[in-house]
């Protein structure tokens, strides 16, 4: 009989702005902080879970490397219990889902914590000459960070690569901005109504010699007007098209959700809320990595026999706003389905976490809505698209 994977639970931290709030709280703290909140919203004791699998792209504390069995000990799963770290460039969260439910699938697991997290203000600057001795004169220190947002062939900046796609196809600077003050719009209303406050276990954070608890994303700009928008520079090209205000922002933060077998999920008390259903993988040209969630979902829709207009909500990642533009006019996803809460532009793409938010977000809408399918979609540094399927079982 075939496994039912299904997604429970779900939690994330609020996600801080670049070297603001959370910037000293270690990796792999963020991450317990999501997966204990997600245990608290599924009502599951961490010991009844049997596999942690966590996404990062960027180790960067002493642990980082080993961060699934670090955060699965430390939030008191059993000594027994299994570990995967993954990476998928700017799907890292998603494809934790996905190696759960591959785990699930053949039988090595039942019930398994899925996530990821990014502390992108901790990355170090590196030496790669001082371990055998620099020769003589000044050696050079390389920022890490760098490395997450240069693409490996062409060594172009992630953002010089959505200037190739807005090139090619002929994306315009106007439209853009008016996506990304959609976004912002987007985004602080779904602060305001609270229905981000739902996927979000607040944290404590340092503000001088005191605490206080961060219950809100740090990076949402709800305030912005096009005309600040359209003031910007472009930032990766001259005379180019992206600038900071239609690009991702830079994002600490972490995100969980459970994931299992249908059966093994309920004998534990706990209430399935989506099913997933399948996902797709594609490879695209590095150069225009953006285009990615176009083949992905077409793929996934194929997979499915299924077609675009089946689908009742999209969260298409704003890695940078010509990415979904791609989408809306090659696929013809409507703006009225797709990204309704913020995303990557507004909220901010920890890459380790984002999938899982996006996850989140997805689940949350087909329960609010009664919608029966929904699709998390993304383009991926150095050329892959990838989509998953989620279907609403509380409908």
């Amino acid at each position: 009989m075939t496994t039912e994977v299904v997604l429970a639970g779900g939690k994330r931290t609020p996600f801080g702005d670049f070297g603001k709030s959370l910037k000293d709280i270690e990796g792999n703290k963020l991450a317990e902080h999501a997966a204990l909140g997600c245990l608290e919203e599924a009502g599951l004791a961490a010991d009844k879970v049997d596999h942690l699998v966590c996404g990062n792209t960027l180790p960067v504390d002493q642990g980082g490397l080993f961060s699934a069995r670090v955060v699965a000990l430390n939030i008191g799963m059993a000594e027994e219990s299994q570990a995967l770290n993954v990476i998928r460039a700017c799907g890292t969260g998603t494809q934790a889902i996905i190696s759960a439910a591959e785990q699930i699938m053949t039988g090595h697991s039942e019930v398994a914590l899925a996530g990821g997290y990014e502390s992108y203000s901790r990355a170090p600057y590196v030496s790669t000459e001082s371990r055998w001795g620099a020769k003589r004169g000044p050696t050079t220190l390389i920022d890490s960070l760098d490395y997450a947002y240069r693409d490996p062939f062409s060594l172009e900046l992630m953002g010089e690569t959505a200037e190739n796609l807005s090139e090619d196809f002929q994306y315009q600077r106007d439209a853009m901005d008016e996506w990304a003050l959609m976004s912002q719009h987007r985004a602080g209303a779904a602060i305001d109504s609270g229905f981000l406050a739902r996927q979000i276990k607040p944290i404590e954070v340092r503000e001088g010699r005191n605490t206080r608890l961060m219950e809100h994303d740090e990076f949402p700009r709800p305030e912005i007007t096009l005309e600040k928008l359209q003031k910007l520079n472009p930032v990766f090209r001259e005379g180019g098209k992206v600038t900071p205000g239609n690009s991702s922002g830079i994002t600490d933060g972490g995100a969980f959700v459970l994931v299992g077998d249908r059966k093994a999920v309920e004998a534990e008390g706990v209430e399935p809320q989506m099913r997933l259903v399948d996902w797709a993988v594609v490879g695209v040209p590095p150069r225009i990595m953006g285009c990615g969630p176009v083949p992905a979902i077409q793929k996934l829709m194929d997979r499915q026999s299924m077609k675009v207009s089946d689908v009742d909500y999209f969260e298409i990642n704003e890695a940078f706003a010509a990415v979904n533009l791609h989408a809306e006019k090659h696929l013809g996803i409507s703006r009225d389905i797709t990204n309704l809460y913020g995303g990557g532009i507004s909220i901010g793409h920890p890459p380790g976490a984002t999938g899982v938010r996006m996850t989140l977000t997805a689940m949350h809408h087909l329960q609010d809505t009664g919608g029966r399918y929904g699709v998390i979609s993304m383009c991926l540094g150095a050329g892959q698209g990838m989509a998953v399927l989620v279907e609403n079982l509380k409908r």
